[in-house]
Formats: C-alpha cells, structure tokens, sequence
C-alpha cells in the first residue's frame, strides 16, 4: 500500500499546507533531500493545545498534538513533493516538548509522532529522533517538530 493509500485508510485528510509564521521557509530541497521547518500543531489557523506538557496538558493531549504536527508536516511534504509516494524515507525527527520543570516523559509523547509515520511508510518510516524538553515554544506551543525526509527523483 502506497503512503497516500495508508492515509486514507487511516482516514487522515492532510490540511493545505500552513505558511511560514515569520522570515523562513517551510521547506527546502538539497538533491534528494527535504528539509522542514519546525512544525507546530496548528488546526484551522490556530494552535490545538497551548502551555507546557506536565503542567498544563496531559502526555496524552501532548501526543495527539504530535499527531497534528505530524499531519502539517506531510502536508508540506506533499506541497514540496506533489506526492507523498516519492517518500523513500523519513531520516530524523527532532521534537522539541515545552515542559513543565519535572516532566520527563519527552520520548513518550514523540512516541506519537514516530509511530504514526510508521504506520503511514511502513520501514521507511523509521528514523532517527530527537525528544528535546523545551522552556517555551512560539506560540506557546507545547510541541514543535523539525523532519528531514529523503525522496526521490
């Protein structure tokens, strides 16, 4: 099953991709390379959750913010890509969690973001990953994430 077969299964319809929120850009391609900016989990225009992870949201809330950020982050990918099948690979994910002082539990709520992109590509979905604790993130956002994808042609 293709990834854009996997998402539908999945019933996950992809947002048209959120712009830049400042002087940056989404995506940049190097050769078969796709870099994305730091994705926030944005739902219609405005952030799905605010605050830190352990103070004001749940390690629940927070993985179905990485879920979101997940989303947006294909959804740039298919604006830069035409196709999430030119996918060969997710390479890294670096997740940066806002978190309240005694909140340890970072890779648990990346664990979200990392297994949904395994669900949707299969092996190459898997990744090298980064779960970061984080003071403040813009917006207040309780989660950013960065991905390096590889793809071809």
């Amino acid at each position: 099953m293709t990834p854009e077969e996997k998402i539908r299964e999945l019933g996950i319809e992809l947002p048209q991709a959120p712009p830049p929120l400042g002087s940056y850009m989404s995506s940049v391609r190097t050769a078969n390379l796709i870099f994305l900016s730091g994705i926030l989990p944005m739902k219609d225009g405005k952030l799905f959750k605010s605050g830190k992870v352990g103070k004001d949201l749940s390690v629940k809330e927070a993985q179905e913010c990485a879920k979101i950020a997940v989303i947006n982050a294909l959804s740039v990918l298919r604006a830069e890509t035409g196709t999430l099948d030119r996918v060969r690979r997710c390479v890294r994910v670096t997740g940066y969690i806002a978190s309240a002082m005694n909140f340890f539990e970072q890779p648990h709520v990346m664990n979200a973001a990392s297994d949904l992109l395994f669900s949707i590509f299969g092996e190459p979905g898997r990744h090298v990953r980064s779960a970061v604790g984080a003071n403040v993130l813009p917006l207040n956002a309780p989660i950013e994430i960065e991905f390096l994808f590889e793809v071809s042609g």
